[in-house]
């Protein structure tokens, strides 16, 4: 963390890559270290700032996964390699890796809900020593929205994969809403050791938690991640308060048992 929180740097663009019809991954130049989870600010001068989780990263750069939905975003879409983004952070509490470590584990995500868990999967790809089964249901709205089709296809050798669309057909994929494929994981196998991981639009995980209820999920066992519009980051501008939770200090990761209460 740099020593002034609030003062974006310029970092080069290394690299943009077209993820899906609608989704691009920049790889941004920086010595910063984020934990799986965590956000960073990127910015435009004279035009604006957006929160964007950090989907991947390694030595020397950080890759942000984004959609252009608005004037800040609109802009960097128009950035090329050799160009420059500011950025400041990171900000907020990432995936909780002591409580997910040695755990049979579940990751549901829903659309663009696979960036904030994908150097999760990454790790976990990795490092199978770390963790016991894996089991991955990512959903997707339609072939044009599929996302790093690469790594879904490494994943599919060491995790147990389900990949899904809401609409339409997609070559190895299947048919339906996450939700449909929570009742195929084998529960009764995982006894008390294992974590759930949940992230995607706040419908798909209103239902998703609930799903997970009905097949005798324990509350505390499920982490899900707050993906909305933030603004300071720091819990001055209150743009992200709900009720007495700041979602960009207390999270963006909350276990279900709060989870359940933020409701906007």
């Amino acid at each position: 963390m740099r020593d002034n929180i609030l003062l974006p740097t310029a970092r080069e663009i290394l690299n943009v890559k077209q993820e899906s019809g609608h989704e691009w991954t920049f790889r941004v130049k920086t010595d910063d270290t984020v934990k799986p989870g965590q956000f960073m600010q990127l910015s435009i001068p004279r035009v604006g700032e957006a929160p964007i989780s950090v989907s991947e990263q390694g030595e020397g750069w950080l890759e942000f996964t984004l959609r252009p939905v608005g004037k800040v975003t609109d802009v960097i879409f128009r950035k090329q390699a050799g160009e420059f983004l500011f950025l400041r952070g990171p900000y907020g509490n990432g995936w909780p890796i002591d409580r997910l470590d040695g755990k049979n584990l579940v990751v549901i995500t829903g659309g663009t809900g696979l960036a904030p868990v994908r150097s999760l999967l990454n790790r976990y790809n990795e490092n199978p020593d770390k963790r016991e089964d894996l089991y991955l249901i990512a959903g997707f709205k339609d072939a044009e929205s599929v996302v790093f089709k690469e790594d879904l296809n490494r994943w599919k050798g060491n995790f147990h994969t389900t990949y899904t669309l809401d609409y339409g057909n997609f070559e190895d994929f299947s048919s339906g809403m996450v939700t449909a494929f929570v009742k195929d994981i084998p529960w009764s196998d995982f006894g008390d050791n294992y974590a759930v991981v949940v992230v995607g639009p706040p419908p798909m995980m209103k239902f998703t938690g609930l799903e997970l209820l009905k097949n005798g999920v324990e509350e505390d066992r499920i982490w899900m991640s707050f993906e909305r519009k933030m603004s300071c980051a720091v819990g001055k501008c209150g743009h992200c308060r709900i009720d007495e939770v700041y979602v960009c200090l207390d999270g963006p990761v909350f276990n279900y048992t709060t989870a359940k209460n933020l409701v906007d």
